[in-house]
This record gives C-alpha cells, structure tokens and sequence, in this order.
C-alpha cells in the first residue's frame, strides 16, 4: 500500500478529531466535499463520474469512519481526490461536516460545495453550483424541483414530506422559497462559513443540524441565497441508499427542523 503523508487535528474549539490524508496539492479555488460512511462501491463510481467531468473543484473525502473498504486509499488517490478526511471524534453527519469545513477554511478554499457520496446526485450539477458562487452568491441549494432538475424514483413518501411539509416550514422559517430542502447538494462562500453570526463549528451540530440550520441563517442574515437545477435518481427496484431508518429517525428530523426554525440554533 502506497504510504500517503497523514497528520491527527486534535483540540479545536467546536471541531471533532480527524485525520488528513492528503494525495495531491490544492489547486482549485473551491473544495467538493463528499460526506461518507459506508457507501458500499458506490462512491468510487460517483468519484469516477466527477473526474470525467473535470469541474474547477478539489475533491475532500469527509469519511464518518467506513470498514467496507470504500475509502482505500489508493483507490482514492488513483480517482484525483484531493484529500481524505476521516473523523476519529465523536458526532454524526454535522460532525463530518464540521471538520469538513475546518479544513477547507484553514487550506484556504473561497468555496465549499458539498453533495453526498451514495451515488444519488448527478455530478453535472456541480458546474450550476460553482457558477452561481462565482457570481456572488452565498448559500446555493441545488434542487430537482426547479426548473431544468430532475427527479427520477423518488419514493412518494419523501417527495410529499419535502414538498408538503419540510420545504414550506424551511421556507417560512427563511422568509423566502426553497424547494429542495433536505438535499445536501449545495454550495456555500466562504464569507458565509466564517461569519460569527453564522458560526457553523459549534458542537451543537451533531447529525442533520447543519443541513437544517444554513439555509435558514444564511436568507435571514440576508446573504444572497439560491437555488440552481440538478438532478437526485433513486435506484429502482432496491432499497434507497439512505442513514434515515425508522420512526424515531424522522420523528428527529422534525424536531432538528423546527429547532432550526425557531432560531435555537443560532449564535
């Protein structure tokens, strides 16, 4: 196994544990961070995609800690990515999101989209998000809702909760229109990551926070937000590539969304 340079980042204030294994130099002015955990082939294949796409992005692995072999790292280097990250603290998804973030902002990346690693997003959507950071925008959602998206197999219980019930209560918490709110598929500037008012690494931020949180600080603090076309295909015929299992799971997701809302989550 080929040896790549890797160095612990213990002890900073609302910052899991992580560890950096690094492949190549930074190169690009915005980081595409893949948040991962498990993800049983299907990451490689995404990375593949992305590669052959050849967007203007480095690609960051966040690893929650997989043991199915799907962050090898050769394998990885191999497909161009920039860097892996694995956390090695405590915390769920907003965990791997943080220290995601803090190495993108202490490597001095302008940008941060991110996008999940089981194979759902299509990768095109990377260039309508990285175009609409370049023109000035702060927090971009990318959505299969809009105009020029696409959504293919998704199951009707997720499409009437997004539509029906997440995104109107996302919305009115915002005071303006998302339409795809549970869809980490995004793109933030760095001036939005570092605000103090924004002050996403908090510990606070521990599994789907993050991904309720932004949206709404972002339109209230009056940054410039948008939504931009993109497509999320479910398989058909199988299971979806899903963390969110049970009752209890959602039940969850709804308290975290609400919480959100009401501004708990604020500085």
């Amino acid at each position: 196994m080929t040896k790549w340079p890797s160095r612990e980042v213990t002890d900073v204030d609302g910052v899991p544990r992580y560890r950096i294994t690094t492949f190549r130099d930074c190169v690009a002015e915005c980081a595409l961070v893949i948040p991962v955990l498990n993800e049983n082939g299907r990451l490689t294949g995404q990375i593949g995609r992305i590669k052959e796409l050849n967007p203007d992005v480095d690609v960051i692995i966040a690893d929650g800690g997989s043991t199915d072999g799907s962050t090898d790292v050769d394998a990885l280097a191999d497909l161009g990515v920039t860097a892996l990250l694995t956390k090695t603290g405590p915390g769920r998804l907003s965990a791997q999101l943080r220290m995601a973030i803090h190495h993108c902002m202490s490597a001095g990346y302008g940008a941060v989209i991110t996008m999940d690693g089981n194979g759902k997003d299509g990768v095109d959507g990377i260039h309508g998000i990285r175009e609409a950071l370049k023109d000035g925008y702060d927090f971009v959602q990318g959505s299969r809702f809009v105009r020029g998206g696409v959504s293919s197999n998704t199951p009707s219980d997720r499409y009437l909760a997004i539509r029906l019930i997440h995104a109107p209560i996302t919305s009115l918490a915002a005071r303006r229109w998302y339409t795809d709110t549970t869809n980490g598929f995004r793109g933030h500037s760095r001036r939005l990551l570092l605000d103090p008012r924004v002050a996403p690494l908090r510990d606070v931020f521990d599994s789907y926070e993050l991904l309720a949180y932004l949206p709404i600080q972002s339109a209230r603090l009056g940054f410039r937000t948008t939504e931009v076309p993109v497509a999320r295909s479910y398989p058909s015929g199988e299971a979806p590539p899903t963390k969110i299992h049970g009752t209890n799971a959602h039940l969850n997701l709804m308290r975290i969304l609400l919480k959100a809302s009401a501004g708990g989550y604020a500085p």
